[in-house]
């Protein structure tokens, strides 16, 4: 994964070995074996690594059914009253994790010098990472904040050209951070897109009025999908009426006009 701070990016990453499709060794397991061979017993392993004595026994039964031979075993009677040993196999299966951790660790050494400033590969993961129910998601730049009695209008620059304005209250930029210059993003449900067609000489309320072409229509019995390609890589969706779109007469590739208020858009910011 990538990993960010106030200072740098970096990445991260974490190593399993996988059998049956079932993953049976990664580090914090590798640690609880490590603990045992060093303690000889699984109860004190359990407490140095921080999980219970059942939560260990249930990990060392899983891995030793999982290896080729038992990794773990356990010691009856003698002089020291018995307690859990590392076999030789799982000592061997340590150090060759070890190695792979190492290599790993090199791995992404290199991928970071390669890499450069990862700063806008993380914003990327961010944007991808986002689950919301919103169709529209556009990721820009504040252009611009104008502050009224109760509240602000917000513009946010989503390409060379193309603006996106919300009206928010200010209450809610103070909370967000808003400022001119950071990234943020703006949120618009498909429902509340209206789509249109020779607008020349309209004259509505709408703030936000984005020329493109129809990019794909998905007809449904009850409601119709319209996506508009406004350039930039950005692409509205649309959700209207069946009847709509017939009394439209809407098809891929013609020009239309997708619409609405500054007040259907969500800011959001990470």
């Amino acid at each position: 994964m990538v990993k960010c701070n106030k200072d740098a990016v970096g990445l991260e990453g974490s190593i399993w070995f996988q059998k049956a499709e079932n993953k049976y060794l990664g580090g914090e397991r590798i640690a609880l074996l490590e603990k045992i061979d060093e303690l000889g017993s699984i109860n004190s392993a359990a407490k140095a690594v921080g999980i219970s004595y059942k939560t260990a026994w249930h990990l060392v039964n899983m891995v030793n059914n999982l290896a080729e031979k038992p990794l773990v075993d356990r010691v009856t009677g003698g002089k020291g009253g018995g307690g859990t040993v590392l076999t030789r196999e799982g000592k061997k299966v340590i150090e060759q994790f070890r190695i792979v951790q190492e290599e790993h660790r090199k791995y992404l050494q290199n991928l970071e010098s390669r890499l450069g400033d990862a700063s806008n590969l993380y914003q990327f993961l961010q944007r991808i990472s986002m689950k919301i129910s919103a169709r529209n998601v556009f990721s820009g730049t504040i252009d611009n904040i104008t502050r009224g009695a109760v509240n602000a209008e917000v513009t946010l620059l989503i390409g060379e050209e193309t603006r996106i304005t919300a009206i928010i209250t200010n209450g809610a930029v103070d909370n967000l951070g808003l400022k001119n210059g950071m990234n943020a993003y703006a949120i618009v449900k498909s429902s509340s897109i209206i789509i249109a067609q020779e607008l020349h000489d309209a004259k509505l309320s709408a703030r936000n009025i984005m020329p493109g072409i129809i990019s794909k229509l998905i007809e449904g019995p009850v409601s119709t999908e319209v996506d508009v390609e406004i350039g930039g890589g950005n692409v509205i969706s649309a959700i209207i009426t069946h009847g709509s779109s017939e009394k439209l007469a809407l098809k891929e590739g013609d020009h239309a006009c997708a619409l609405f208020k500054a007040s259907s858009v969500i800011l959001g910011v990470n």
